[in-house]
């Protein structure tokens, strides 16, 4: 039951929501501003960055594409989970060419496009570094690990987003061509909102956004009533 009232509801805000983030864009942009760069922090977060691609380099590449399959799927999963759907199956193709998994249910546009945008890895990497920082020895290696995942979450990012993926063709390119970008600025930012500074920062990074965002309304809600 829940799970049919989320997809109708989601259904509901699906192209309001692909409007907002057209609309949200320059201010995800301008926001950029926001991020101190010189710091040790943002090196450290640099640092495991280039790791990641280090490794990848020398790695095996199917173990890496073993990886971004399964982490594919299990973002479908989780958003299938906490839009109240049940899963029923998961399965990964023996070639390495995809998987697939299985829910209860109608579904909806966010579990589709979810792998596309949500850095799962690192939603899990922040909390577990919020409930348990009080045990967490000081230093910079925490910096060096979101960079590692950020990295990964971007690589796997290019090689998933192309027009031949059947997610797109199910939730539609438009919508996807609309809605990804922004979001993916976003979910991206927000990671380096919080490698800045924990969740204060993200918070904050939220806050700039909003005001830019209501700037840009008003600039062209006033440019409109003066033609």
């Amino acid at each position: 039951m829940l799970g049919r009232i989320f997809d109708f509801l989601l259904e509901l805000i699906k192209w309001p929501m692909a409007i907002l983030a057209v609309v949200a864009l320059p201010s995800l942009i301008n926001a950029f501003d926001y991020f101190s760069m010189a710091n040790m922090r943002f090196f450290a977060f640099l640092g495991g960055a280039f790791v990641y691609l280090a490794l990848k380099i020398v790695a095996s590449a199917r173990t890496n594409v073993s990886m971004q399959i399964l982490a594919h799927e299990f973002t479908h999963i989780f958003f299938a989970l906490i839009t109240f759907h049940k899963v029923v199956h998961i399965h990964l193709n023996m070639d390495e060419s995809g998987g697939a998994m299985g829910f209860k249910g109608k579904g909806n546009w966010l579990i589709v496009v979810s792998p596309y945008f949500f850095p799962l890895c690192l939603f899990f990497l922040i909390l577990g570094v919020t409930f348990f920082s009080e045990s967490m020895p000081e230093g910079y290696w925490l910096n060096g690990i979101l960079g590692y995942f950020f990295a990964y979450h971007v690589a796997s990012m290019v090689v998933q987003i192309h027009g031949d993926q059947p997610d797109f063709k199910e939730a539609g390119f438009l919508f996807c061509l609309l809605f990804l970008p922004a979001a993916n600025i976003f979910s991206c930012s927000m990671i380096l909102a919080f490698n800045n500074g924990g969740f204060l920062h993200m918070q904050k990074y939220v806050e700039i956004i909003y005001k830019l965002l209501l700037k840009d309304i008003s600039f062209c809600f006033d440019y409109i009533t003066n033609l």
